[in-house]
C-alpha cells in the first residue's frame, strides 16, 4: 500500500551506529526517509540496505537523509553496516518506540507459526517533519529506486 499523508511525523530518539543518537524532530529542515527491515543480515534485508547504499549520493543531493530501522541491537547494526559499507546509520529500536509510532509491527507467518515482526515499511517526511508518503509491505526489487523518484519529485 502506498499512500500520500499530510501528518507530523511521529517524534523519538533512538541510539544508531557510528556512536549517533538519532532525534526525529532535530532533522527537520532536511528530507528523511525511514526504511523499516525485520533483521539484518537477511537476504532481503540486506539487498534493500544496499540498494538504498547505492543511491545514498543521490539522497543526499536531493536534500535528504536516509536511516535504516529494526528491532537489532547495535552491535548487530555496526556489524551489518560495516559488511555492507553503508554510508548511513542504522537506528537500533529493540523496544519498539519507533515501531509502534509509525505502526510498523504486525503479526506474519513464519514457518507455519504466527510471530511478531517488523511490516518492511518506508515512510519519506518533508523539511517541515511532516509524513509526504508511506509504503507498508514493501517489495524489495526497484523500491529504493521508487522512494528516490518520489523524494526529487517534493
Amino acid at each position: 500500500m502506498n499512500t500520500t499523508n499530510t501528518a507530523s511525523a511521529a517524534d523519538f530518539t533512538l541510539p544508531a551506529t557510528g556512536g549517533a543518537s538519532v532525534t526525529v524532530s532535530a532533522l527537520h529542515g532536511r528530507k528523511l526517509v525511514l526504511y523499516f527491515y525485520p533483521k539484518d543480515n537477511t537476504p532481503g534485508c540486506t539487498n534493500e540496505t544496499a540498494d538504498f547504499r547505492d543511491r545514498h549520493a543521490e539522497f543526499q543531493a536531493a536534500g535528504c537523509d536516509v536511516y535504516g530501522i529494526s528491532r537489532d541491537s547495535l552491535k548487530s547494526h555496526e556489524n551489518f553496516k560495516a559488511k555492507l559499507g553503508l554510508p548511513f546509520e542504522l537506528i537500533s529500536d529493540a523496544e519498539e518506540v519507533a515501531c509502534n509510532a509509525f505502526g510498523v509491527i504486525k503479526m506474519k507467518n513464519m514457518y507455519g507459526k504466527q510471530v511478531r515482526g517488523i511490516e518492511r515499511s518506508t515512510f519519506v517526511i518533508d523539511a517541515e517533519g511532516v509524513v509526504r508518503r508511506e509504503w507498508r509491505g514493501v517489495k524489495v526489487a526497484g523500491h529504493a529506486q521508487e522512494v528516490l523518484d518520489f523524494v526529487k519529485s517534493l
